[in-house]
């Protein structure tokens, strides 16, 4: 049978108060009192229980993280940066999935209940009315990527809008004429950005020009079905904005196992900047977001939401910039950027 604290207790020759306030950092305990606790447990193998350890002190060290997916490199960075920052403050994380789905969202966040001391979210279903009826009163909540203003809570975003905008005037640099875009989930507030970036750069820089779009969902699948769908168009677009880089990437596959060459015949970019666009042939142009960042600082408010109360935090809304980093996928021979160059970055 694993060591309890009695036993710890009983082989230090004190109390289970005593052995539990030592073993908590309590500083009402003798250095040699400590020393013969410390050394008990040591041999006896002793695992404090966390479940215990937070009814004393009501801090389970852990925060809870919901997000749309655990999936794929920008989720992977994203956790990186959520998960380096709270290692750097002693914090451990739980995380879980919706998948996209309200109904795996809220059974989520209240399988969370009584396990984290606070939550980070990033779902499409974070209004104020979804985590009043899932969360319990006065846990704190800072959200990542929704829509501002839908809560009081702490919010950061990236400026999703101006990146799209950003990268429709540099296809307009490069005497582009036809534009599509592939677009993101229904209800993703992110995606919902990047196509109205793109329709209100298309009727700034291309008056009167017919919006193409195809549906998406931020996955390689999307990607291929559209690059599919445009190798069949009698007139197909001189240049494609994929909402975001994996959909770039299997757009990519489809339109050069079509026998398309690119950027020769048709110019592409992405959005996010996940690794892998920069090993890509040709190299992909796309938006940098700063996932680490992103997750960094949610941390951070997060931390201060704890140890302060989120009171003075709650008019927080934070835009993150981005930035166009133009590859090889983009220029067409003789219309290079004034400033610019294609980026190699590549280690």
């Amino acid at each position: 049978m694993p060591a309890t604290i009695r036993d710890v207790a009983k082989a230090a020759g004190v109390s289970v108060a005593t052995v539990s306030r030592a073993l908590n950092g309590a500083s009402n305990v003798l250095p040699e009192t400590r020393r013969r606790i410390e050394e008990a447990a040591a041999a006896l193998r002793f695992s404090p229980s966390g479940a215990a350890r937070s009814l004393i002190t009501r801090s389970t060290q852990t925060l809870g993280a919901l997000l749309p997916d655990l999936h794929g490199e920008y989720f992977s960075e994203l956790i990186r940066g959520i998960d380096v920052a709270a290692r750097a403050r002693g914090l451990h994380l739980l995380l879980s999935s919706s998948h996209g789905d309200a109904g795996e969202a809220a059974a989520a966040l209240r399988a969370m209940h009584g396990r984290v001391d606070g939550l980070l979210v990033m779902s499409p279903h974070a209004d104020n009315a979804f985590l009043d009826r899932n969360l319990p009163a006065g846990l704190p909540v800072v959200l990542m990527n929704t829509e501002p203003g839908l809560t009081p809570h702490p919010s950061f975003s990236v400026d999703n809008h101006g990146g799209a905008m950003a990268l429709m005037a540099h296809f307009h640099q490069q005497g582009l004429h036809r534009v599509a875009f592939i677009g993101g989930p229904a209800g993703n507030h992110e995606a919902a950005e990047r196509r109205r970036g793109y329709r209100e750069a298309l009727a700034r820089f291309w008056p009167g020009q017919e919006a193409i779009e195809f549906d998406g969902d931020f996955t390689e699948a999307a990607g291929w079905r559209a690059g599919h769908a445009i190798l069949t168009m009698s007139r197909r677009p001189d240049a494609v904005f994929a909402a975001n880089d994996m959909s770039a990437i299997g757009l990519m596959a489809a339109l050069q196992d079509g026998g398309l060459q690119l950027p020769r015949d048709m110019a592409l970019a992405g959005f996010d900047d996940v690794p892998i666009s920069r090993y890509l042939t040709p190299a992909l142009t796309t938006l940098r977001v700063p996932v680490l960042e992103l997750g960094r600082l949610a941390v951070e408010a997060m931390v201060a939401c704890i140890a302060n109360g989120d009171a003075a935090l709650n008019k927080v809304q934070q835009t993150l910039g981005v930035e166009l980093v133009v590859r090889p996928s983009s220029i067409r021979s003789g219309h290079g950027e004034p400033g610019k160059t294609p980026e190699g970055d590549k280690p």
